[in-house]
């Protein structure tokens, strides 16, 4: 299982994105489970729209909605989870992660996920998780 990310995400669906066609090759080659959460999927509807991207976020919310044949499972983040990743945010002041990169790094770590579909350099100061593609 891979812990799919909103920057893997928008670099698998915009064409013109800097890491697009190794996000692609990456998707087209794997074969697992992508497990996302509910705060990443608000977070790449909201920056697929706001970029102009109004198709493709609904095409995006229909595929992890509609259960995308199995291959993606979206993990609701409990009341636990969303205090964790407040003791996170609060405790990585230093680092300029956003609240869903915390509420990401809670949910890597409480589900043991060993790797990371991103584009987003912050995961990698997670510690806990290999980046890819």
């Amino acid at each position: 299982m891979t812990f799919a990310d909103t920057s893997g995400w928008y670099s698998f669906l915009v064409p013109d994105d800097v890491f697009h066609q190794d996000a692609v090759d990456w998707m087209t080659a794997y074969t697992g489970v992508l497990l996302t959460t509910d705060y990443v999927v608000d977070e790449t509807l909201t920056l697929l729209r706001s970029r102009g991207y109004g198709a493709k976020a609904v095409a995006f919310g229909n595929r992890v909605y509609g259960g995308a044949g199995g291959r993606v499972r979206l993990h609701y983040l409990t009341v636990a989870e969303i205090a964790a990743a407040w003791d996170v945010f609060r405790r990585y002041a230093d680092k300029d992660w956003s609240f869903t990169d915390c509420t990401s790094k809670v949910a890597i770590e409480a589900l043991g996920v060993p790797e990371a579909f991103t584009c987003d350099h912050h995961f990698r100061q997670f510690g806990t998780v290999a980046v890819v593609p």
